[in-house]
């Protein structure tokens, strides 16, 4: 009797491993098919913009690679990080996506947090040809583990019925410093009452637009704190009080306020990323009347630029992806390498590519009736390559906090700018644990 029984156990695990010697050669064939369907799960926010371009990239792909579909699933940014952080906390990857988007100022913390989450790309997609700044961004220990996506390159954008009530034209804006903006602001605010640009109070994005120009950021290239010993930051701060003082720049409570200062026109223009653009757009009466030119730049911090950025976002490949070379093909062969995506997304949606060819294409080239025929596009494009590199860092976030909370006490006064630097520092120390 246990002759017989152990006959039928080992044929059992005979016919057992016959079945999944079978199974594993059907998968091991599904796998390297290269038909086999594939479905890549993205997640990304905002769906006039970002998911937008995703679909656009997804039907563009699929064209030649029918069986890969893209299915993006619409993910705040605030519930990404936290969908981010409780997974990979965990060690529970399977229910995350194969692609993410990611912000810029963000990309360092989480693959130097998180290491084995992100799949560098590097031999995979060519970042070679997309602005310095952005590959930068993405950029940790030699690999690259981003494909930058939208344009966060800054520009001055200027009502020229304002500026041209105050006796000003565009030209007077070109290529100037800092020092030279403020006295054109007291002549805008002289002449029409009006400030020159606004901003959000208590807010760093100013700060981190004039910081950038000088390629100055609130760490070094070896991730330490640069704050209370920052001159170029110290510099900063100090215009940025002579401009609220001078009326030039015109603080309001929130970004609902912030946009009633350009679209109300209760100031001659903006300092922002060109994503800013579909705000202006927003205002059909001030067709044709807005212009664009270079950022200011400061005049006694060598190499300082009249270029800068504020914003942006790039696609990310995760590690739990069970197609990661599709995944990267899919990137590399849509963001980071087709002119028709860029030139579908960009008139609807605004997007402009950090990926300098699409800066060749018509689309780019066309006149903005916005901008009086200006060829804003191709400008900001040719922008992008100039702005300086600068390495966010771990804890950009808690640095732009400790920043922006010492602001409003700078502009009146409570403290000066090396107390308040100092105070920003031993901030950002403690939840740094040092």
């Amino acid at each position: 009797m246990m002759k017989k029984l152990l006959k039928v156990g080992m044929l059992a695990v005979f016919f057992a491993s016959m079945i999944f010697t079978s199974c594993s050669k059907k998968e091991a064939a599904k796998a390297a098919d290269p038909n086999a369907p594939v479905t890549l799960t993205v997640w990304c926010w905002d769906p006039n913009f970002n998911i937008y371009a995703m679909n656009t990239a997804a039907e563009i792909y699929k064209r030649d690679h029918p069986n890969v579909t893209v299915n993006v699933v619409e993910t705040p940014w605030a519930d990404m990080q936290q969908k981010l952080a409780t997974s990979l906390n965990a060690g529970a990857t399977d229910t995350l996506p194969d692609i993410i988007l990611m912000q810029d100022n963000a990309t360092q913390r989480y693959v130097i947090n998180y290491p084995k989450a992100f799949l560098p790309l590097d031999g995979k997609v060519d970042v070679s040809q997309f602005a310095g700044y952005k590959v930068m961004d993405g950029t940790v220990d030699g690999k690259h583990y981003s494909v930058p996506f939208d344009n966060g390159v800054t520009g001055t954008f200027l009502n020229m019925d304002i500026i041209e009530a105050a006796g000003l034209k565009l030209e007077d804006f070109e290529d100037i410093t800092w020092d030279r903006f403020i006295e054109l602001g007291k002549i805008v605010k002289e002449k029409t009452g009006k400030g020159l640009i606004g901003t959000q109070q208590g807010s760093s994005d100013m700060l981190m637009v004039m910081l950038q120009s000088a390629g100055s950021w609130f760490f070094d290239a070896n991730g330490k704190i640069t704050m209370k010993d920052n001159p170029v930051l110290k510099e900063t701060l100090a215009t940025y009080k002579k401009m609220v003082e001078a009326g030039v720049l015109v603080e309001v409570p929130d970004w609902a306020g912030y946009i009633a200062t350009i679209n109300g026109a209760t100031c001659a223009g903006t300092i922002n990323g060109c994503w800013i653009i579909g705000s202006i757009v927003g205002e059909p009466s001030q067709k044709g009347r807005w212009r664009l030119t270079t950022t200011p730049r400061f005049a006694n911090i060598p190499n300082a630029t009249n270029y800068s950025n504020q914003g942006g976002s790039s696609w990310m490949v995760m590690a739990n992806s069970k197609a990661p070379d599709v995944a990267m093909d899919f990137l590399n062969k849509t963001f980071a390498g087709s002119k028709e995506l860029y030139d579908t997304i960009l008139p609807s949606s605004g997007a402009i590519s950090t990926w300098l060819p699409a800066g060749d294409s018509e689309v780019y080239n066309s006149p903005h009736e916005f901008f009086g025929g200006q060829k804003v596009y191709k400008v900001l494009t040719g922008y992008a390559s100039k702005v300086p590199q600068v390495k966010y860092g771990v804890y950009n976030y808690e640095a732009s906090g400790a920043i922006s909370s010492r602001i409003i006490d700078i502009v009146t006064g409570k403290l000066s700018i090396d107390e308040a630097l100092k105070a920003a520092q031993e901030e950002l120390e403690f939840q740094m644990g040092m």
